[in-house]
């Protein structure tokens, strides 16, 4: 079975060659290059990974425009920043080709120092803890997922900025999918990036801001 990974990139050039060399056998990586100015589809190109343009800046739109250039039937979403190893996909994927789970998300557990500054965690507990009040049974807004794409696609996420994770697991929950939460451990990015969300408080404010916005 093929699957696709769908890794949103925003100058990852310092990360891409070994995160592409980590993927797992069978597994076809989709690097959606977000206005990178560092050579990242360059670098993703030469590794092997298709290259999708994405010209609308938003991780919601680099994930859909991703999304609709995959044909396999399961497809994943991972962070391209090296932070979480490829490896840990094919266990989210096994959920769902097993039938244990509509959608399968790691939950991240943090491994090195620096690996998950204290406001992005602060921000992703609430967020996770109001979803817990809706029913849903997640403790991480997290970067990396894996779920049929024509079920995806059905659903119709809307959101094309930071918002677009809580959106894919609120519209997931009133679909009456089964979500299924498993940890994976969550390293220190590649040296040579930057997060654009845990990377600063700015950063961190500014998703929150967009994943309230879903809620409200």
């Amino acid at each position: 079975m093929t699957v696709d990974v769908i890794l949103p990139c925003l100058d990852e050039a310092a990360a891409l060659p070994d995160v592409l060399r980590r993927m797992p056998a069978g597994y076809r990586a989709i690097v959606v290059d977000n206005g990178s100015r560092d050579g990242s589809p360059e670098v993703a190109a030469r590794a092997g990974a298709t290259v999708v343009v994405e010209p609308r800046r938003g991780y919601g739109a680099a994930v859909d425009a991703g999304l609709r250039a995959a044909d396999a039937d399961v497809v994943c979403v991972l962070d391209a920043d090296g932070s979480i190893d490829p490896a840990g996909l094919s266990t989210l994927v096994g959920l769902v080709t097993g039938g244990s789970a509509d959608l399968a998300v790691g939950r991240r557990v943090p491994v090195g120092r620096g690996a998950w500054p204290w406001h992005a965690r602060a921000g992703n507990a609430v967020l996770a803890a109001l979803m817990r009040r809706r029913g849903l049974p997640v403790r991480d807004i997290g970067p990396v997922r894996a779920a049929r794409r024509d079920g995806l696609l059905r659903l119709d996420v809307r959101d094309r900025a930071f918002g677009y994770p809580l959106e894919l697991l609120t519209r997931a929950g009133r679909a009456g999918w089964r979500i299924v939460e498993r940890p994976v451990p969550y390293r220190p990015r590649a040296a040579g990036t930057s997060s654009k969300v845990s990377g600063s408080v700015r950063g961190t404010l500014r998703a929150t801001r967009d994943m309230a916005r879903v809620l409200w």
